[in-house]
């Protein structure tokens, strides 16, 4: 595994459009989202880094429910070389952990390419003129490597503190904190370009 950095995409610049399937097969797009603000989550199934923060982002999706807060995670890796990522599975985990936001799949992965998205987390936050304000960690919290493959959450477990305060900011209207910190975790899994598919 590759521990890598989010890109750090500059403040204040626009929401790339797309549209994705759910798990359900229900498409959402980034014109479902006008006049909102929204949350960009890449994540997977896979991925430590990701289940590490797994339960907060459940939490995190029932707390700004009733917010004036749009919300998606978006699945980008390639699924032949990361079959646990597949949709059927997506579905099965959104289900497990109670998500409460639309967990998108981006089969041709463009979409994680118009976002500059890098890592399994990666957070990009808008406001409701769809202007970056937010992007990085959800806090400063990591599991544990223990073994090639094993990991540990156990003392280290995620607030999402960093995420929670922009959010709450961004639903008010007020500014974000400039002092923001890549997040990290596992990179993208891109498909080869001898892929068919890609």
């Amino acid at each position: 595994m590759a521990l890598t950095e989010s890109s750090m995409v500059p403040l204040g610049s626009s929401l790339p459009d797309f549209r994705l399937p759910d798990t359900d097969g229900t498409y959402y797009s980034s014109e479902d989202f006008l006049n909102h603000p929204i949350l960009v989550m890449f994540i997977c199934n896979h991925c430590p880094y990701v289940k590490h923060i797994a339960n907060e982002l459940s939490l995190l999706s029932r707390n700004f429910a009733q917010a004036r807060l749009g919300m998606v995670a978006i699945q980008s890796n390639d699924i032949d070389g990361y079959p646990e990522d597949r949709p059927e599975l997506m579905h099965v985990e959104k289900e497990s952990r109670d998500y409460r936001f639309p967990y998108l799949y981006d089969d041709s992965q463009d979409i994680a390419k118009a976002f500059q998205a890098t890592c399994t987390p990666d957070f990009f936050l808008y406001d409701s003129d769809h202007r970056l304000v937010y992007r990085g960690r959800i806090d400063e919290t990591r599991p544990t490597r223990i073994a090639s493959g094993v990991y540990d959450s156990t003392g280290v477990e995620p607030h999402g503190r960093d995420l929670r305060e922009a959010i709450k900011a961004t639903v008010k209207g007020n500014p974000v904190n400039a002092q923001q910190f890549p997040s990290v975790g596992c990179n993208i899994k891109w498909k080869s370009p001898s892929n068919p598919s890609a």
